[in-house]
């Protein structure tokens, strides 16, 4: 009766059957024997019909608990004597795709892996952090391995840091799909190098790409110019707006040295002006009063007219507002925001594309916050192969149905 329990509740189908079960209470382990019916005959992948048993080998899988109990299916698992002579093992459908665990199991470790550092996961099942580990690389690699691009048109490509220091790896995401599709080590142009080759070799030819968002690096510029030439190259507003920003509190840090009426702004002039309080409004007000004699209020002025026109959505008027705002800022005696007109006008074709695109890599930069969230967690990885497992983990949206109809 228990043993047809068990083949029942495991889904043990013919010519596999549960040969007995066997509890060590003192090591709180369950056994399952699982055997085939004598005279068994089996299919070999790549060879028609049912072939003889030659041996048999035992087994081990680890399987998802009993209760509280671990639990593993010891298997009599035969291999089948070929007509031209050879051996082959038979694994038995539930074997996992790393040899010493169940799909069952391996699903549940895909599943925790997603949320929790993978030595939280190992002390939840009860396994090594570096099987944890392995069970993930193997899924993402086989995974990533028949991953079908062919449908993708328009590519975000961001950087973030692996390590301290100047350590990065380089990011590709579907911007439509918004799910990763590609990471590599550095960030200079030859990681758009290796992007094109793998989207070559997923079935999407790089000239088939019709937009890139990528910020204001050279190295990613050079690297889509070279190997993504038919890419419209797009810096969304967001990174524009940025260094805008940055110019602000450049401005502000320069004048307060003399002016200690600007300590304590730093917020109040970074921040959406809609998302003051009136408190801070009411000092931001004062502050933009004084714009003929204070230059951190003439920055702030300048940078709330570039986020309004980089807000249109006409093409033209984008690009001539942007050229007049340009030469007024250029007129100016702010000196942090030259920089940043210089940067729009060297970048303007770039810049002016977002008005038509609206291609942004906001939420790249939203997955990189996830994936540093997770790198501190785990206090750091050492490889990259650890960190692409992570990533595409958390971010690539991959199907591993296929591989497991368990894993979700």
């Amino acid at each position: 009766m228990h043993d047809k329990l068990f083949e029942a509740a495991l889904g043990i189908q013919p010519p596999w059957a549960v040969g007995s079960v066997n509890f060590d209470e003192a090591a709180r382990v369950l056994t399952v024997d699982i055997d085939f019916k004598p005279g068994s005959r089996f299919a070999v992948p790549g060879h028609e019909g049912l072939h003889p048993v030659h041996d048999t080998v035992l087994k081990r899988y680890r399987h998802l608990n009993f209760f509280q109990h671990e639990c593993v299916l010891q298997v009599r698992t035969p291999r089948a004597k070929l007509p031209d002579g050879s051996v082959r093992l038979i694994e038995p459908e539930f074997a996992g795709r790393l040899s010493g665990f169940t799909l069952l199991f391996e699903a549940l470790i895909l599943m925790l892996s997603q949320q929790m550092p993978f030595a939280a996961v190992a002390r939840i099942v009860g396994e090594s952090a570096h099987r944890v580990m392995a069970v993930c690389e193997r899924y993402v690699e086989l995974a990533l391995a028949v991953a079908d691009l062919s449908q993708v048109k328009a590519l975000a490509i961001d950087e973030t840091s692996r390590a301290r220091g100047h350590d990065y790896i380089t990011l590709a995401a579907d911007a439509l799909e918004r799910r990763v599709l590609f990471v590599t080590e550095g960030r200079d142009a030859k990681t758009v190098q290796r992007l094109a080759a793998d989207l070559r070799a997923h079935g999407c030819p790089p000239e088939q790409i019709e937009s890139v968002s990528i910020d204001m690096s050279p190295a990613f510029i050079k690297g889509c110019a070279e190997h993504i030439r038919n890419a419209q190259i797009t810096f969304d507003k967001f990174h524009v707006v940025w260094h805008a920003n940055a110019a602000v509190d450049k401005m502000r840090r320069i004048e307060q040295r003399s002016d200690i009426s600007l300590k304590g702004m730093r917020w109040k002039l970074l921040k959406d002006r809609s998302r003051l309080n009136t408190r801070d409004s009411a000092d931001l007000d004062a502050l933009i009063a004084r714009m003929s004699t204070v230059r951190t209020a003439r920055a702030w002025v300048y940078k709330e007219q570039l986020r309004e026109i980089l807000g249109r959505k006409q093409v033209n008027v984008v690009r001539e507002m942007l050229q007049h705002w340009c030469i007024c800022v250029m007129r100016s005696k702010v000196e942090p925001m030259k920089e940043v007109a210089a940067l729009v006008r060297r970048h303007i074709d770039g810049i002016v594309a977002w008005a038509q695109t609206r291609q942004t890599n906001g939420f790249l930069e939203a997955l990189n916050g996830l994936f540093q969230a997770a790198k501190r967690r785990a206090r750091g990885f050492t490889r990259l192969t650890t960190i692409r497992t992570v990533i595409f983990l958390i971010a690539g949206k991959l199907d591993f149905t296929a591989l497991n109809p368990h894993a979700r």
